[in-house]
């Protein structure tokens, strides 16, 4: 069967053989089941509606397995066979090319050199899903390739509600994901819903499709950088040449903050306890170095910070024995802050300190409530030693990732003021807010589909064009950030990246 028709088919008519699992694809944590009998019964009822009835028999044990070793029905039996990547438009069965860009960046979302957990359907973030499981990404596919004019594709956390007649000009596709409200509903339930297989978290770009890899980030992160260095260390120009940029987090789109230090010029060390996503991004080329002994790695610190070297370095190794080392070694830092994926930390978003990945994989699966303590202990050893180099120092921001918010619930001392408020900002609240966004600035970016190294060129020509003119007669303030803008686009260049989407780049390498 050839692409196209794979593409169309949607569930296939016959039920497939298990496809083979590549052992170099890293893969999801198993999430401890929680639900009861009566849940994983219901469970189950919701997989198998997407299911052929006659299947039914063979596959409700299977998904049941599923359930009980993963925590969650991924119905990995119907992933499919063929490359997952992203293609021409011309690939694809579509009737529109709207459609076939949507097919385009969903493959591009879930393409092993992008995706984080590509066979759980898992983007970035530990659980940003493109979809709940593999039997919505058939169904969506094969609507998408059916999609007409003026029609609307309609998706719930993945689930495709189906085609609705609307207008060209209309949305081809409405999405919306984990409708949760958190007022109301703890962690706990919504963890719940999604075993249930009736909810799933999008993150911002994972379940929309609109993710583009670390690039989708990149340029937030070296503005933040950049006006960084103008608020906080008082170089207006914003280069952090000889100055050390300390962080976490090197997968998802976290993997950007390599590339942003070093187009802000700084020497930027990033540890990541997940060696595997570490070392997919040192051969994408986003991270230049990497070290596993904590001494070499501070002697070749000091050595960049001597030469104002612009280096990204990676730590391979837990954040918390980072921090602590450079406690211990007198390191300065000028700037600092994490990337861990807080927002789910205890179901793999952050890894304690003193555990292998492993380890902590399957305490974190066998064990909820001592996998909790072990987290809580090491985020406040985590928080103690940011606040012992702030003593010294250093300037810390939370980079959105509730790093604060989790230590004060696991009750560091100090992060918490008496009024409620954090003892750090947030880079939105003291960096990116009132230096960028109060005067109509932020990340851009653009998706161009149709595979033309010609045409993204010319976009990123556009860009510069409309910028330069801007320039002439505008507001100093605005000027600065205007300036920021065409140096992005000018290194990013020089770096060899582009502006516009890694699906396009992905793309392009592979013809």
């Amino acid at each position: 069967m050839s692409f196209r028709e794979s593409i169309a088919q949607g569930i296939p008519a016959e039920m497939p053989q298990m496809p083979a699992f590549e052992p170099q694809i890293p893969r999801a944590p198993s999430r401890a089941l929680t639900l009861d009998e009566g849940q994983q019964a219901l469970a189950l009822r919701n997989a198998l509606r997407y299911i052929p009835k006659e299947w039914h028999e063979a596959l409700a044990p299977e998904f049941a397995r599923e359930l009980k070793r993963y925590g969650r029905i991924y119905m990995h039996r119907l992933r499919p066979t063929y490359e997952m990547r992203a293609r021409a438009l011309s690939a694809y069965p579509a009737k529109t090319p709207q459609a076939a860009a949507i097919m385009l960046m969903i493959q591009n979302n879930l393409d092993p050199a992008v995706a984080q957990y590509p066979y759980e359907l898992i983007t970035y973030g530990g659980n940003g899903t493109v979809f709940q499981n593999w039997a919505q990404y058939l169904l969506t596919m094969q609507y998408l390739s059916q999609m007409e004019e003026d029609q609307t594709l309609a998706l719930y956390s993945g689930h495709p509600l189906g085609l609705f007649p609307s207008h060209p000009d209309a949305p081809r596709v409405v999405v919306t994901n984990g409708m949760v409200i958190p007022n109301y509903s703890s962690p706990q339930d919504y963890s719940t819903m999604a075993a249930l297989g009736v909810t799933s978290y999008g993150q911002m770009t994972a379940g929309s499709f609109m993710y583009i890899g670390p690039q989708g980030i990149v340029h937030g992160t070296t503005l933040t950088l950049i006006n960084a260095a103008r608020k906080y260390l008082g170089i207006a120009s914003g280069d952090l040449a000889g100055r050390v940029y300390v962080t976490s987090g090197l997968g998802g789109m976290s993997g950007a903050q390599a590339k942003a230090a070093v187009i802000a010029g700084a020497v930027g060390v990033i540890a990541e306890v997940d060696e595997a996503a570490l070392l997919k991004r040192h051969e994408q080329g986003w991270l230049m170095e990497y070290e596993r002994d904590l001494d070499r790695l501070t002697e070749r610190v000091e050595r960049a910070v001597r030469d104002k070297e612009a280096v990204s370095i990676g730590y391979a190794g837990n954040v918390v024995d980072l921090w602590e080392h450079f406690v211990r070694a007198g390191v300065h830092v000028d700037l600092g802050s994490d990337q861990t994926s807080l927002h789910l930390p205890y179901e793999g978003g952050y890894f304690p300190v003193d555990m292998s990945v492993e380890e902590s994989r399957d305490m974190m699966r066998d064990n909820p409530p001592a996998f909790r303590l072990q987290v809580k202990q090491s985020l406040r050893r985590h928080y103690s030693a940011v606040e012992t180099m702030c003593d010294r120092g250093m300037r810390f921001w939370d980079y959105g990732n509730a790093f604060l918010l989790e230590a004060s619930r696991a009750n560091a001392l100090g992060v918490q003021r008496s009024d409620g408020t954090f003892a750090y900002p947030s880079y939105v609240q003291d960096i990116m807010g009132p230096m960028c966004f109060d005067y109509g600035f932020g990340p851009f970016r653009w998706v161009c589909a149709s595979g033309s190294s010609e045409d993204l060129t010319l976009t990123d020509e556009l860009a510069r064009g409309v910028l330069t003119g801007m320039l002439e007669h505008a507001h100093p303030r605005v000027a600065t950030q205007i300036q920021d803008n065409l140096r992005w686009i000018e290194q990013a260049h020089e770096n060899k990246m582009v502006v516009g989407s890694q699906a396009r780049i992905l793309y392009a390498d592979r013809q």
